[in-house]
């Protein structure tokens, strides 16, 4: 195949993309779908090169899109990648369709290469499978040979992971369908919910993808797995799937905002500006937490709660629905613009999310502000003016507050009025004023008065009154001054200004009436008027506009007017005129009863006039007027206010009135408008800016107000007209008027609101008198009944409630209408101890709810059925009708407990000054909430009190005293307990129930009893031991060397205040010499060693033996210093700080570890060393410190001896004997022990001579004696004084003895010993065996294999003449090594009381041994204290000692002969070596035995050019024998000390009655240890001991010599070989009968009193010769058999004698003894079961024993009928005087004759 047509094929292979990330796999249950080829990867694969055996080829060739008919040839190249040449054959392929070479054998040299053809023609169409094999002399391998068949194939993920979204929620992801086959593959995809999969159906192009989104819409919060099936190929002949994973979770958003109230979020805007808008924000958001890979995200929806129908929204959210993700918030801005002045507005923002459980509310408040506007005066008075003249004043527009203010004063533009300001209409900023310029010009001589309106935008009007008078020459009327102003309107109310001044004056002058205080008109008593009242300033603007509505008459139902009837009105007051000219009439009344004079005001410029100006109208009278309109010039707009002053006539003069009566005039105001359009002229498009298009008015069925501005924001006047007509529920004022260019209308909307309204009003605003130009006003006018509703269908249900406490309940309010309301709650009296409800009146605002708390307080345990009224009204009409409804509230009551979860809690251990917290669960099992108090009693023990203690203050802390626990559930009180010392604390917690005011009920009752017990960190010395320089110190000495003893006893004590300065490890002195806070001191005395001697080691083991952790340190005063400055140490010291420094700076003493933490029950092992490289004795204070605990000085001792020094070491120079009964015979022997420390033997002596002053001074009694003063003692060993301790007196006596060494230093000891009455309460003592020394061992030593199961036994208190034995274990924990032991004694062996068998072996590996310990005890009392050591030696180390010396010594014989020959200086060397020759024969006859023949040594040649002289040759011979032999291996050594104490036998009957029995007394003699031990005791008698010096060497010179010379001698052997064939005497059977001479008579019982109390003599009595017995009992046997006399019943009393005998009662005890150490023995190797069931021997029955016993009568036998008695009966031991056997028979004898 060509190069092309190679890339071809491999251009053919298709991709997968998704190799770069996650692979995936089609998943099938079947197996891969035939055709299916997954990402490309085999043929990726095939492309590749593969190495087999050192040949690369490809592993296999693949034919794809081949015909049938056709060849097909493909090249496998083999190419040898292997170092040396390669020889394959190979195996054609087997299918015919598939052919390559003839099989042949292909040589490849390294690294050349052959192409191997192989042709494929098909046959048929399928696939087909072949291969190639090929071998070669490692081994065959196989290339594949495949063709393929196309099959319609898809690739496809194995599973697709959707992200994680909420419920009802949706997620989506996408992945690629590929057709990886060669045919065009249709697909059609079949899922079931939740999960979506798009598109559903598709054909796929060869090699063609198809992204597919997979969409997850979960119903419900599960983890969601479902299988996507895809059918593909002819008609979905296959199919595949795709797994689909989805997670939903319930989602969950929350509203954060700034505040919170009632449950929900508050978002407060507080006071706005009316016509302002306020923006704030709050955050929605999602607390799920993000999971992997993707997040949960939540969708919302947010909306405001329902309203009112009529209700405005002052509230703007933008954001009606989103979306936030996992662990994020969304912004969400909300604008407040309120429209209505001093009103609260609220509403609710509802937070909603699909699949949540709950909602979220948020609380949205704010307050309008309006202008707060003012004029500097209400009144303004321009004085008299003369005909013709002008006045002018100032006033101020006075704006307080912080909102822009609109005023408009509803005056006059033009020439129309006598009166004018310069800005009609304009605004005020914020807290700011602004200066009008008001104007008086008069066209009539009479007085002027306006009350002019200043409307204020949002705001009420405010009133300027205007008064002026104008003279002429002929007329000057009264002056009008503003107090007539306040007594017209005291008269107007009173109803006088309607009748003429000059009436008036005469009914005063009649007296009918009269002036008040005030100067003001009043009638007499008895005359009713009617009675009026003044309203707010908007009604009275609306009535001094709006005449037409006035209503003269008196009002309905007698309730007074709220404003007086107009005394002359004007009708029409609104004129309208269109483009041409016109005129209209208007009517004048006069309502008053006098005369008047109508007055109207010209204009010149203007284009209204009036005819006639003047007219007088009689009472109660009409009249009309023309008003003409007369433009001057076309196209524009006119408005004006024509004004009409009337007035009563007589007042124009002023000699008719009196100032009593003066009345002002009143001002008439017709408003017209007009424009000169002419028709079909356009007029001028208004700019118009109207704030407000949609007015609502309160939903209350009373007279309304609002406000609109009407802005002309164009450059051309307008004019604007409101038509009443189309809204007559509806006032407007102005109707109508003109708008100037860039100033405002202030419009003023008046209604009353009613029930059977339509929702709104449309209200037409026509503009320029163009319909074109019309806008619509929407007016709503509606009345609402006030509406609130209670949540929960008005029922209140209380859980079950204690009686005496409270429970709560809350309830929501909510105000659905738009009015404002009070409300009140009320509950009925009988009710009122039991229920209340808080807050119980207030108001609410429209659309506001509020939650309300309901308290449920029971009095007694019943079921409690109440009713609570709601009464609630409208804010404006308080006294309207008030609407009701009922709230039924339902609770029980029942009795309140509690209980604790456990009735008592141990703490436990706690460190004093420390806390332990903990928790006490109450449970309240009842159906009711309990509230609780609780209160502590504490009692405290300290240990030797026997008394409680309870003045301590109370240390127990709880988080609260009192609380509350629901019904059926569990509170967990948190406690905390901080003990003050060391003593057992018990607290009793009690509780009360509390009522709803908080008291307490009832008595206390018993909760539950806390204890715990405060204590110190406790440490201890559980073991101790020695190597190096002390290891031959027994752990009695090392107890007493390191005073443990005195240390374990303060570690367990208290520590004072003092030591608890710094509770834990503290440098905190510049000192080298710390100051120290304890007062206890100890030593740590490390024994004595030899200068240059290895380090004494001490191991001590530390255990914690409380319950608590505790931490641990020794400090040196090092560690214990703060560090300074070079430049801040003196320099000088003293000389315990330089010894100190001396002793640091060396090392001499080391601790490891020096700190530690032990847990309770922990144990730890601390190495305490002292180096011998310094002669001397050196100390170092080293502080023991408890964290917390404990702190103790421990004097650190050390001792380096000399070389050359003889030194007994003395730990103490004072010893105290056991205390000792006066009055007894016995005085035990008691030891005291003296320690060589030296590298040499010494010799000792005490000096006695303060031993006899004692004595001469207690009367020549022997108080103290010392039984051996003299002695020696070996390195490194202990000897033992022995002393006898009798006191005369109860007293403690005291004696310094002298200790002298031999050739060293002498010491002074203070031996002190108490004696005491016995008759006295003073215990006898008892011996204890040292208990406070552990008898196990608990620290191994370094490499420490063998382990005694017992290292101390304590034999205590025994009898003398008694022997005890323990049984005790040596065990090898090796797994490898084998050892020898070897038990060595330290006692001589004339004194030996104790022995241990065996006495040395070998142990295996892993093997135990039984050992047993006896001890004899002798026929004196005294104190035992010995110390065996077993020497455990290697078997391996031994060996190969053994091999090393023998080494050794083969070398050092080898060296004796060998010597070196040199060819130089022979003659000079000739002596030297004849002198070396001699002297290496003589040391042959000494290591050597003599041979006949020597031979001669090898010649050895020298060194190449070394010429050796004979000087030389004999120092390399000198340095060759000089060598060192091997040294034996050293053992290990194990202690076992063993203690006892001895009683004389009387002594011991009285204070141990109990334990007498239990002992064996030997009465024949002292008990004798072992046949072995005993023997080498007699053969060590007579052999005499030498010490090494020339009386040994002598005698061992002599011996050796004597012993060579009898082994050489020939006869002497045969005299040996001719003695052991020789027959045994006759005479060796005679034995004397009695003792032979040389043993002691025995002591008589004057001289013994002891054998007469029945004890053994203080020196062992030897045992009766064996000879001697065996002869007695033979005696015995042949006088009974000479006598034949003796009967039975003689026989029987022998046989009891001898029962009854010491001597047969000792062997009793030996073979028993002997029998029960062997089953011990056996148990150990497991030949004896010990706990194995008894066997149950059935014996035959009692027949067949007869017939038994019959037939052996029968048989001849003798039958005794009291054998059996004599055989079952029981041996009698029962001790008694010793008597031989041949006087027990010459007794019997006498007693029978």
């Amino acid at each position: 195949m060509s190069s092309s047509e190679f890339v071809a094929m491999l251009a053919d292979i298709p991709s997968n993309p998704l190799n770069n990330g996650i692979r995936w796999k089609s998943k099938n249950p079947k197996g891969k779908v035939p055709g299916l080829r997954q990402s490309g990867e085999p043929q990726k694969k095939a492309s590749k090169q593969s190495c087999f055996l050192g040949v690369e080829t490809r592993h296999e060739l693949v034919w794809q899109d081949w015909q049938l008919g056709a060849e097909y040839t493909k090249s496998l190249s083999l190419k040898n990648v292997h170092g040396k040449m390669q020889k394959l054959s190979f195996r054609p392929p087997v299918s015919k369709c598939f052919t390559t070479l003839f099989p042949q054998t292909i040589v490849l040299s390294p690294g050349t290469s052959f192409s191997l053809p192989v042709t494929f023609h098909p046959l048929q169409k399928c696939e087909y499978v072949d291969s190639v094999e090929f071998r070669c002399k490692e081994g065959t391998f196989q290339v594949m040979l495949r063709a393929v068949v196309p099959h319609h194939a898809l690739e496809l993920p194995d599973a697709v992971q959707l992200p994680p979204c909420a419920v009802h929620h949706t997620s989506s992801s996408s992945f690629l369908l590929r057709n990886v086959s060669k045919l065009r593959t249709g697909f059609q995809w079949a899922v079931e919910p939740p999960f979506e999969l798009s598109p559903v159906s598709g054909d796929l192009e060869p090699g063609g993808e198809c992204k597919v989104s997979a969409v997850f819409r979960p119903e419900q919060a599960l983890v969601y797995q479902a299988e996507a099936s895809c059918m593909f190929g002819e008609d979905g002949e296959s199919s595949t799937s795709v797994l689909l994973r989805g997670l939903s979770k319930y989602p969950h958003l929350q509203i954060i905002s700034p505040d919170q109230e009632d449950g929900c979020g508050l978002l407060e805007f507080g006071s706005v500006a009316i016509g302002s808008s306020v923006q704030k924000h709050f955050e929605i958001y999602n607390p799920s937490a993000p999971l992997s890979p993707g997040q949960v995200d939540a969708s919302f929806s947010l909306a405001c709660l329902r309203r009112a129908a009529h209700a405005e929204s002052v509230f703007q959210c933008d954001v009606q629905e989103g979306r936030v993700g996992a662990q994020s918030a969304l912004r969400v801005p909300v604008c407040f613009t309120p429209l209505t002045v001093d009103s609260a507005s609220v509403d609710y923002l509802s937070l909603t999310c699909p699949g949540a459980v709950a909602r979220d509310l948020l609380k949205l408040t704010g307050t309008c502000i309006g202008p707060v506007v003012s004029l500097s005066c209400s009144v303004v008075d321009f004085g008299c003016v003369e005909e013709g003249g002008e006045a002018v004043c100032v006033i101020h527009v006075i704006n307080s507050s912080t909102v822009l203010a609109y005023y408009q004063f509803d005056m006059d533009p033009g020439g129309h009025s006598v009166f004018s300001v310069d800005q009609l209409s304009g605004t005020v900023p914020a807290n700011s004023s602004l200066t009008l310029s008001l104007r008086f010009r008069p066209h009539y001589s009479i007085a002027y008065h306006k009350r002019s309106a200043c409307l204020i935008l949002h705001r009420d009007p405010l009133f300027l009154d205007l008064i002026g008078t104008c003279h002429s020459e002929q007329l000057k009327p009264a002056i009008l001054h503003p107090r007539h102003l306040r007594v017209y309107r005291q008269n107007l109310l009173r109803g006088f200004t309607r009748y003429p001044p000059d009436i008036l004056s005469a009914m005063l002058t009649e007296n009918k009436l009269h002036l008040d205080e005030s100067g003001s008109l009043l009638l007499n008593e008895g005359t009713s008027e009617d009675v009026v009242s003044l309203g707010s300033p908007v009604e009275e603007y609306f009535h001094s506009y709006c005449p037409d509505g006035a209503t003269p008459g008196p009002p309905e139902g007698g309730e007074p007017r709220p404003f007086p009837s107009a005394h002359v009105t004007v009708r029409p007051s609104r004129l309208l005129f269109d483009s041409d000219p016109a005129s209209q009439w208007v009517s004048v009344t006069n309502h008053t009863k006098g005369k008047v004079s109508l007055l109207w005001i010209p204009s010149e410029d203007s284009p209204f006039s009036v005819t006639p100006l003047t007219c007088d109208l009689s009472p109660l009278k009409s009249t009309a007027f023309r008003v003409t309109y007369a433009p001057k010039q076309p196209n524009t707009f006119h408005a004006a206010q024509l004004q009409c002053f009337a007035l009563y006539k007589v007042l124009r003069d002023h000699r008719q009135t009196e100032e009593h009566t003066l009345c002002p005039p009143w001002c008439l105001t017709v408003r017209v408008s007009a424009h000169s359009f002419q028709p079909g002229n356009e007029h001028f498009i208004p700019h118009v800016s109207l704030q407000r298009p949609h007015v609502t008015f309160p939903a209350l069925s009373q007279v309304s107000y609002q406000t609109l501005l009407l802005q002309n924001t164009g450059d051309l006047p307008l004019i604007f007209r409101l038509d009443s007509e189309e809204c007559p529920a509806v006032c407007v004022l102005p109707p109508s008027g003109l708008v100037p260019p860039g100033s405002h209308q202030i419009l003023t909307l008046r209604s009353t609101p009613a029930e059977d309204h339509p929702p709104s009003f449309p209200l037409s605003l026509h503009l320029n008198a163009n319909p074109t130009h019309t806008q619509t006003l929407r007016v709503v006018s509606v009345a609402e009944k006030p509406h609130v509703v209670l949540d929960g269908d008005r029922n209140l249900f209380f859980t079950p409630t204690a009686v005496g406490s409270i429970s709560t309940r809350t309830l929501r309010v909510r105000n659905l209408s738009r009015v404002p309301v009070h409300f009140r709650w009320r509950v009925c009296s009988s009710d009122h101890k039991v229920l209340s409800v808080q807050p119980d009146s207030g108001t609410l605002l429209p659309h506001e709810s509020r939650v309300q708390t309901w308290s449920f307080m029971p009095l007694e345990e019943m079921m409690y059925i109440m009713k609570a009224t709601f009464t609630f009204w409208p804010v404006q009409t308080p006294d309207c009708k008030r609407s009701c409804f009922s709230l039924k509230v339902m609770g029980s009551a029942s009795k309140g407990s509690i209980e604790a979860g456990v009735s008592v809690l141990d703490l436990g251990e706690v460190l004093v000054g420390d806390c332990k917290s903990f928790e006490v669960p109450l449970l309240n099992s009842g159906s009711c909430a309990t509230r609780f108090s609780l209160s502590v009693q504490q009692r405290v023990r300290v240990p030797g009190v026997h008394e409680d203690t309870l003045e301590d203050p109370v240390v127990l802390e709880m988080d609260t005293m009192q609380g509350s626990v629901p019904a059926g559930c569990r509170l967990l009180m948190h406690s905390t307990v901080r003990p003050a010392h060391r003593a057992r604390y018990c607290w009793t917690i009690c509780y009360q129930i509390l009522s709803a005011s908080g008291s307490e009920v009832g008595e206390p009752r018993s909760l539950c009893q806390i204890q715990a017990e405060g204590v110190y960190p406790t440490l201890e010395v559980t073991d101790a031991r020695g190597s190096g320089s002390a290891e031959g110190l027994s752990k009695l000495q090392l107890w007493g060397f390191f005073s443990l003893d005195q240390l374990n006893a303060h570690l367990r004590s208290d520590p004072s205040p003092s030591e608890l300065t710094y509770r834990v490890p503290t440098r905190h002195s510049f000192s080298r010499c710390p100051p120290i806070f304890t007062s206890v001191v100890l030593d740590f005395n490390f024994s004595a060693a030899p200068l240059g001697a290895d380090p004494s080691d001490f191991l001590l083991m530390f255990e914690n033996t409380g319950n608590i952790p505790v931490e641990w340190s020794f400090l040196f005063p090092e560690d214990q210093q703060m560090e300074m400055e070079y430049w801040a140490e003196s320099g000088e010291y003293t000389s315990s700080e330089l010894q100190q420094m001396k002793v640091q700076d060396n090392r001499l003493f080391s601790i490891a570890p020096c700190s530690g933490t032990l847990h309770p029950g922990q144990q730890r092992a601390v190495q305490f060393t002292y180096r011998h490289d310094i002669t001397g004795t050196y100390r170092l204070p080293v502080l023991l410190k408890l964290s917390h605990g404990r702190e103790i000085l421990l004097n650190f001792v050390g001792v380096t001896v000399e070389r050359d020094r003889h030194y007994l070491h003395f730990p103490s120079t004072r010893h105290t004997f056991a205390p000792v009964a006066i009055g007894g015979f016995h005085p035990p022997t008691q030891v005291y022990e003296l320690y060589n420390g030296g590298s040499r033997p010494l010799r000792y002596h005490v000096d006695t001579s303060p031993l006899e002053q004692l004595r001469e001074e207690n009367f020549g009694h022997p108080v103290l004696r010392c039984l051996n003063p003299d002695g020696e003692v070996q390195p490194g060993h202990t000897a033992t004084l022995e002393w006898l301790f009798s006191p005369l007196e109860a007293k403690t006596y005291s004696v310094d003895i002298p200790v002298y060494v031999h050739e060293g230093d002498c010491t002074l000891v203070t031996f002190e010993g108490c004696g005491f009455d016995q008759r006295e309460t003073v215990p006898f003592h008892l011996h204890n065996g040292h208990l406070s020394v552990p008898c196990t061992q608990k620290v191994p030593t370094p490499g420490q294999v063998v382990f005694l199961s017992e290292e101390r036994v304590s034999f205590g208190d025994i009898p003398v003449c008694s022997r005890s034995t323990r049984v005790l274990f040596l065990t090898n924990v090796s797994h490898t090594d084998s050892v020898l032991y070897s038990w060595k004694v330290t006692e001589k062996e004339d004194k030996q009381a104790v022995q241990i068998q065996p006495v040395s072996g070998s142990l295996a590996a892993g093997e135990s041994l039984l050992c047993i310990l006896t001890i004899l005890t002798s026929g004196n009392p005294m104190f035992y204290q010995q110390d065996l050591v077993c020497e455990i030696t290697s078997e391996e180390a031994l060996v190969q000692y053994h091999v090393d010396l023998q080494q050794w010594e083969l070398e050092r014989e080898r060296e004796q002969h060998e010597f070196t020959l040199t060819e130089k200086d022979l003659t000079q060397t000739h002596q030297q070596k004849r002198h070396t020759r001699a002297c290496t024969a003589n040391k042959q006859k000494t290591f050597t035995e003599p041979r006949k023949y020597k031979t001669l040594p090898p010649i050895r040649s020298s060194s190449s050019g070394a010429v050796v002289s004979g000087a030389s040759s004999t120092s390399t011979l000198v340095e060759r024998s000089s060598q060192q032999p091997p040294q034996p291996p050293r053992p290990a050594l194990l202690h076992l000390g063993v203690t006892a104490r001895s009683h004389s036998l009387l002594e011991y009957q009285a204070h141990f009655p109990s334990h007498f029995h239990k002992h064996h007394i030997y009465r024949s003699g002292q008990p004798q240890l072992s046949q072995s031990a005993s023997g080498e005791g007699r053969l060590s008698r007579y052999v005499p001991s030498f010490t090494p010096g020339p009386e040994r060497d002598i005698l061992t010179y002599i011996l050796t010599s004597l012993l060579r010379n009898l082994l050489d001698d020939p006869e002497f052997h045969q005299a040996l070989r001719s003695t052991a064939s020789e027959q045994v005497p006759y005479f060796s059977q005679l034995r004397p009968a009695t003792p032979p001479p040389s043993q002691p008579p025995a002591p008589s019982a004057t001289h013994s009193p002891r054998l007469a109390e029945g004890a053994c003599s203080s020196e062992p009595t030897p045992a009766p010769h064996p000879p001697h017995r065996a002869s007695t009992a033979v005696e015995g046997w042949v006088g009974s058999q000479a006598c034949p006399e003796l009967n039975h019943e003689l026989r029987t009393k022998v046989k009891e004698s001898i029962l009854r005998s010491p001597e047969f009662s000792d062997l009793l005890d030996e073979i028993l003894l002997n029998t029960l150490q062997n089953l011990m023995m056996e148990a150990l190797l497991g030949e004896l079961v010990l706990t194995a069931r008894p066997r149950i021997i059935a014996l035959p029955p009692c027949s067949s024993r007869k017939n038994s016993l019959a037939s052996r009568r029968q048989s001849g036998g003798p039958v005794d009928p009291d054998q059996g008695k004599d055989q079952w009966r029981p041996l009698d031991t029962s001790p008694g005087p010793y008597m031989p056997t041949s006087a027990l028979l010459s007794n019997l004898e006498s007693q029978q004759h």
